[in-house]
């Protein structure tokens, strides 16, 4: 299954806010050890791919060639294509390791799932630390031609290491929870998750009618069509928890395990798709009550700049700087006024991005205004590529991590921080439409949902196994 028509969607065989969480100090310092010996292994990985790939290539072409026994040198498309992928598979893994991990802390406590916990905040900062390389990369750092190619390598030496944390912890998780020994209890977890997901569902789309009658078309937009994935992941899931039971009932608890781990990754994207309609509810409220106060600070704002504002801008650009925020003061204003129905957040941008020019905004309620906007911004697009990561790409992976990271630090990167979320989300829409929907035929099973949402590790006819707490090595034995 292909992602756009460079690059092929990877699937892991057995053997991606992304938000970085802090490493303990042991772990970090055996990382910065082993770090040089996982990126000359990548080099070596990524030497053999570029050998294997022409080799295949030489022998299978019809006309008269000779294959050279001394590998190529992989060319710079071959790094790219090597670090993309492991981009992507390092963000599954990670991914698909914290949904897990959700169901194993609801029946085993959090003192139980710490040792996990902590082999995924690890993976998140190696994670974190391979799309900062990337994103670096993406605008020109280094500009040296062997130093970009180095870049690469420590990208995938990252990720590397990131799948590593996962997969040395994948048996010791795997006897936590012991489902190839019983299914029973964990089956009731992910049963009452469900049932609270079907009432919430419910209740969320009422929601969601009631911000259609009074706010613009484009409140809504970044979650139109959330609560019918939600439900076609629920009818996923119905299905292999059914199916679950079944197979337990008959002493078959590896196929059990299966279905139940194939359920609660469709339960856990449901509860993702749900948690965005009603954490947008909440945000257009809050931005609703915000709009009046944030332009009065931003009045307040460019009255401050006339008095002088930053001292690096010359008087006639800041002049301009000055007009530029009062005409768009000026158009939030008539749209309240209006009659009409408005978008709350966007209203929010506009005023936030008003005065950001002006060296305001930093503080007060503008700041908490702009922090509001890019907050939601990043939720959603974090949101999309989850329940669509069967399909995105790292450039879109890479803007949302960039995104997440500015967020982080709610400083003056906020505007910056909203416009890559909103671009990362653009990038990933633009991979699902390229991907297409696989299975398109089938209409009541749910298998296309849970194929596009990386539920299932779509590398066999029949889609594949489902994924797993673990890194590239581990996230894919749940196979028959």
């Amino acid at each position: 299954m292909t992602i756009s028509a460079q690059d092929p969607v990877p699937v892991a065989h057995a053997g991606p806010v992304v938000a970085a969480g802090a490493a303990d100090r042991d772990e970090t310092s055996a990382t910065d050890l082993l770090l040089p010996l996982v990126v000359v292994g990548a080099a070596g990985v990524l030497a053999a791919y570029g050998y294997v790939r022409r080799s295949r290539r030489a022998r299978t072409r019809t006309t008269p060639g000779v294959v050279s026994v001394r590998p190529p040198v992989p060319t710079g498309g071959d790094f790219e294509r090597q670090a993309r992928t492991a981009l992507v598979v390092a963000d599954d893994s990670v991914r698909t390791s914290r949904e897990e991990l959700s169901f194993a802390e609801a029946r085993f406590g959090a003192t139980a799932v710490e040792p996990f916990v902590r082999a995924l905040r690890a993976a998140e900062t190696e994670l974190a630390a391979a799309f900062a390389i990337r994103r670096r990369y993406e605008q020109g750092v280094p500009e040296d031609e062997v130093a970009r190619r180095q870049a690469l390598v420590g990208v995938v030496g990252r990720c590397a290491e990131a799948g590593r944390r996962l997969d040395a912890e994948t048996p010791a998780f795997d006897r936590l929870r012991a489902l190839a020994e019983g299914v029973g209890e964990a089956l009731e977890v992910a049963e009452g998750r469900f049932r609270e997901l079907t009432a919430r569902t419910g209740g969320a789309a009422v929601t969601l009618g009631g911000l259609g009658g009074r706010f613009a078309a484009s409140t809504v937009e970044p979650v139109t069509g959330y609560l019918e994935q939600a439900k076609d992941r629920l009818v996923f899931a119905t299905g292999h928890l059914n199916a679950c039971r079944q197979t337990a009932d008959a002493g078959d608890l590896e196929r059990a395990a299966r279905h139940l781990r194939a359920a609660e990754g469709a339960i856990a994207q449901a509860d993702v798709l749900v948690t965005g309609v009603e954490r947008l509810a909440a945000g257009v409220r809050e931005a609703a009550g915000l709009v009046p106060a944030a332009l009065t600070g931003a009045e307040s704002a460019i009255a401050a700049a006339r008095g002088g504002g930053p001292a690096d801008v010359p008087a006639g650009e800041l002049r301009a700087r000055i007009a530029r925020a009062d005409g768009a003061l000026a158009a939030v204003r008539r749209e309240l006024t209006g009659g009409g129905p408005y978008d709350p957040l966007d209203a929010l941008r506009h005023i936030a991005r008003a005065v950001e020019p002006l060296g305001g905004g930093r503080t007060g309620v503008v700041s908490a205004a702009a922090l509001l906007v890019a907050r939601g911004a990043v939720d959603a697009a974090d949101d999309f590529v989850g329940t669509h990561r069967g399909a995105v790409g790292a450039e879109a992976r890479t803007r949302l991590a960039e995104a997440a990271r500015l967020l982080a630090g709610r400083g003056p990167g906020l505007a910056l921080a909203d416009q890559l979320a909103r671009e990362a989300r653009d990038l990933a829409e633009r991979d699902v439409r390229a991907h297409g929907t696989p299975y398109a035929g089938e209409t009541t099973t749910g298998l296309s949902g849970a194929v596009l949402g990386g539920i299932l590790l779509a590398e066999d006819p029949d889609a594949g196994p489902p994924a797993g707490f673990g890194g590239p090595e581990t996230r894919g034995r749940f196979r028959a």
